[in-house]
């Protein structure tokens, strides 16, 4: 793999980059970077083959809006120049505040949700036709199953068997308004997924070895797709399963105090 990091120090450096730029421009989604920054430092510290400058495994961030965690573990992994990313969401940066192909190795654009399933298969599909020995990771937000183009993929995907393609679902159960079960109920959400005949599983999305352990439960014949049980805003105390850190900003004190709990939570790790 390219990163020289174990995946708890990268879920560090995403989490504590991610919070100093967003407060830099006082921009959102917070808590949704904090919700899969595991899974994030996971797939780059442990499954993303990277070589000749470029990755030979596909990532794509469908939950676009996320992107200053995907930012951050580029420049952790030397990517990304230190300089470049304090650029986010500035104007005529490249680091737009919602994912951009623009930036180097960032696969697809992504930030209108739903979008981002519907690419992976065709990714997937296409590396298949070449003979490529490479396979296409995706990661979506649970409040994104509420469009339809998901659904369309996800049987597609099914139908096709596409054994080169992991779907992983953050499942924070929060979405913008408020609880996904008070917006628009998801559940019985693994049955669902398993009747498409997809390999479904299910993780801790904050516990490492569990998310390693399932994602390396791949299925030879089908696609899999892996629900992590999440928290948004994991592990700050006040930003915990609060639907505000959809949106704010941290405050400058509230910015020291992220840090600090950080400091102290992978110090207890």
């Amino acid at each position: 793999m390219y990163s020289n990091q174990s995946s708890s120090q990268l879920s560090y450096q995403i989490r504590s980059l991610s919070a100093n730029i967003i407060h830099n421009v006082q921009s959102s989604h917070i808590g949704s970077v904090f919700s899969c920054a595991d899974i994030i430092a996971v797939l780059f510290s442990e499954f993303l083959r990277f070589e000749n400058n470029k990755f030979i495994d596909k990532f794509i961030l469908s939950k676009g809006h996320a992107c200053a965690g995907i930012y951050s573990a580029l420049s952790s992994l030397g990517l990304i120049k230190k300089s470049e990313l304090y650029t986010y969401g500035k104007n005529n940066s490249p680091l737009m505040a919602h994912a951009s192909h623009k930036v180097n190795h960032i696969e697809f654009s992504t930030g209108s949700l739903g979008h981002g399933l519907p690419y992976s298969i065709g990714k997937s599909i296409a590396l298949k036709e070449k003979g490529l020995d490479a396979h296409t990771y995706v990661l979506l937000s649970d409040g994104e199953l509420d469009e339809g183009s998901n659904w369309e993929a996800f049987l597609f995907a099914g139908h096709h068997k596409l054994n080169n393609l992991t779907i992983i679902i953050d499942y924070n159960k929060m979405q913008s308004f408020g609880t996904t079960t008070s917006t628009l109920n998801l559940e019985p959400l693994y049955e669902k997924f398993n009747s498409f005949n997809l390999n479904t599983l299910v993780c801790n999305g904050h516990n490492h070895d569990n998310i390693r352990d399932t994602i390396n439960s791949k299925s030879p014949n089908k696609t899999n797709l892996i629900i992590c049980n999440t928290i948004k805003g994991f592990p700050i105390d006040f930003m915990r399963n609060k639907v505000e850190w959809h949106y704010k900003p941290p405050s400058e004190n509230q910015l020291k105090e992220v840090q600090n709990q950080l400091i102290n939570f992978y110090n207890e790790k």
